[in-house]
């Protein structure tokens, strides 16, 4: 997965850690800000600044990848149908954007892990965070791209399919 799907007006990064800053620095040698948000709880601004971009809050689909060791989906979810992409499984949540603020309840886990995909059902936007990298992708118009660049207590960069190059991801 990258930023999600084509045909979107503009597309963006949610960095969750700094990007590396030189060219054999692992991600997981990147520091994080102190005091800041976990990674949930930037997911979570992000999504609910998005929430105005979509006439659909109330139908929202969240995906999440099985294979969190920490995370137990309930066993309807988990025998469910699921989606797979790039190879991996997804079980697949449909509710309103504000249940994001319920993630870690309605998961029953602790765990800091953000949803791997977001979509609302008229397609307004799309976020995409997948397990190996170390931001979220965000596919959505210029003006919902520029409302998260502007909102300071996240990192959110414009991304251009020639900035590809430069990510090292593991897909």
């Amino acid at each position: 997965m990258t930023a999600g799907p084509g045909g979107y007006e503009a597309y963006a990064r949610l960095r969750l850690i700094p990007d590396p800053d030189r060219p054999d620095q692992l991600e997981s040698e990147a520091v994080a800000g102190t005091g800041g948000l976990s990674d949930i709880g930037k997911m979570r601004r992000a999504l609910l600044s998005l929430a105005t971009f979509t006439s659909t809050p109330e139908s929202v689909y969240f995906c999440v990848w099985d294979g969190y060791s920490d995370v137990r989906l309930p066993p309807a979810l988990s025998r469910g149908p699921l989606l797979t992409l790039a190879s991996r499984e997804y079980a697949v949540l449909h509710g309103r954007l504000e249940d994001i603020g319920d993630w870690e309840r309605l998961l029953g886990t602790e765990s800091d892990h953000p949803p791997a995909l977001v979509w609302p059902d008229d397609r307004g936007w799309c976020v995409v965070c997948d397990v190996d990298v170390h931001w979220a992708g965000i596919a959505a118009t210029r003006e919902a791209v520029d409302r998260l660049r502007a909102d300071d207590g996240l990192d959110v960069v414009v991304w251009r399919p020639e900035d590809v190059r430069g990510l090292r991801t593991y897909l």
